[in-house]
């Protein structure tokens, strides 16, 4: 990969961050507004499709609980981010797995704030902005295979937001 390749698509990456969980609007966002946010989100690194007609579509499957007055809370925002990203490599089943042992085993909160980080660490290994993994947090005992399976996702993840950006520049350029 020659130096301007990897400068080109790995600026994005560079300063992306998801919302913190406390930083997630908690006034409650209309379904316009939340698919509008989410994307917004995702914008630097990966263009996300996600409509209304989706959303109401995992609200119907159970994956997330239904909005309130319409609105959408922050936990259901938080949610809908991991969905967001996990759709680019996962069956809405496998997904709803994910998000059925999550809810036995973690807050929301707790889950996300991993989720978070682990996806901007992959990220970072993924395009070559970091030499080596971190591990996100100090609880190597409680659930690793779950944590090993949530990492392994969020890794095919970053591996396809690469591939994409990669090809996009390609498609785009001269290959030498």
């Amino acid at each position: 990969m020659n130096e301007k390749m990897l400068k080109t698509i790995s600026e994005p990456i560079k300063n992306f961050r998801l919302p913190k969980f406390k930083e997630i609007p908690d006034v409650g966002l209309y379904l316009e507004q939340t698919t509008k946010y989410i994307s917004q989100i995702y914008a630097p690194v990966q263009e996300i499709t996600l409509t209304s007609s989706m959303i109401s579509n995992y609200v119907k499957k159970g994956l997330i609980p239904n909005p309130v007055k319409k609105q959408y809370n922050r936990e259901q925002i938080a949610y809908l981010i991991f969905i967001a990203s996990a759709k680019l490599v996962l069956s809405m089943d496998f997904i709803n797995i994910l998000l059925n042992i999550q809810k036995k085993t973690y807050s929301a909160e707790s889950a996300y704030s991993y989720f978070c980080n682990e996806l901007e660490n992959m990220l970072k290994i993924t395009f070559g902005l970091e030499a080596e993994i971190k591990e996100i947090d100090d609880d190597k005992t409680k659930y690793p295979q779950i944590k090993a399976l949530l990492r392994t996702a969020i890794s095919n993840i970053a591996n396809k937001i690469y591939l994409e950006k990669c090809f996009l520049y390609y498609s785009n350029n001269e290959i030498i």
